[in-house]
């Protein structure tokens, strides 16, 4: 599997690019992987190129921390012109509609926006270090780039509404009981378990994928599911890989 190489260690979001997958590392150490208007920025020229040319995405953070939420020097200087143009949902909403699946590898804190983003994905993986959850009420604002929508979906309606209100911030093995995380591993496995989930996703068709990924966002059933099964019943993967299968059980 060829790979590009990765950018210089100073950029905020290093890409390194497989003929399968993408692996984005939010990379501002500094001040915890904190997500400003330039990170935003090149997470949606990532998305465009995602949009195009569809991959899996892995989404992790450097130094110990996936992200400890939005820049709030950033935030403190908002205003009402801001909060409506959804800065930060608009580019999480862009990550949860890509194509192919997100893997959200977590590590230490996943705060506010940090942990919106998290949401985002479609699988989210973590350490024993993990510390997510929502402390935006704490700050005078509202978690509101995900959180209010898709964390109950994640974790049902009164689990998310007492994250929301009291700000409480789970532990990976709360999180793992909740069902927002599905796995938990060491630091030092984290990224191999999230390439070994992205093995398994790639060794299926893309198409499939692409199209359970859309049945599975999709209100519209069954009418979508149906749609999309047509489809694949016409294409010749489909009858590649069921050739396939019933050669192996003959042998």
């Amino acid at each position: 599997m060829g790979k590009d190489a990765t950018p210089t260690a100073g950029e905020p979001l290093l890409v390194e690019r497989r003929d399968d997958r993408v692996v984005a590392t939010l990379n501002r150490p500094q001040v915890r992987n904190a997500i400003d208007s330039d990170l935003v920025d090149r997470l949606h020229a990532l998305c465009a190129e995602l949009e195009s040319s569809p991959r899996i995405l892995i989404i992790a953070g450097a130094a110990g921390v996936f992200a400890s939420g939005a820049d709030i020097r950033e935030l403190l200087q908002r205003r009402a012109v801001q909060a409506r143009a959804g800065i930060n949902t608009r580019v999480f909403q862009r990550i949860r509609d890509l194509p192919m699946p997100v893997i959200a590898a977590i590590d230490g804190y996943a705060l506010g926006g940090g942990a919106e983003l998290a949401y985002a994905a479609d699988l989210r993986l973590g350490t024993p270090a993990v510390k997510i959850g929502n402390p935006e009420t704490g700050l005078g604002i509202i978690a509101a780039a995900g959180a209010t929508w898709r964390l109950p979906e994640l974790v049902g309606d009164a689990r998310a509404a007492e994250l929301l209100y009291t700000g409480r911030i789970l532990s990976a093995d709360e999180a793992l009981a909740w069902g927002l995380l599905s796995a938990v591993h060491p630091a030092a496995e984290l990224m191999d378990a999230a390439h070994a989930l992205a093995d398994r996703i790639a060794g299926n068709d893309p198409l499939a994928v692409r199209h359970t990924k859309t049945a599975l966002r999709s209100a519209d059933h069954p009418a979508v599911d149906l749609e999309l099964q047509a489809e694949l019943f016409e294409s010749p993967e489909k009858t590649r890989r069921m050739r396939a299968f019933l050669e192996r059980r003959r042998g």
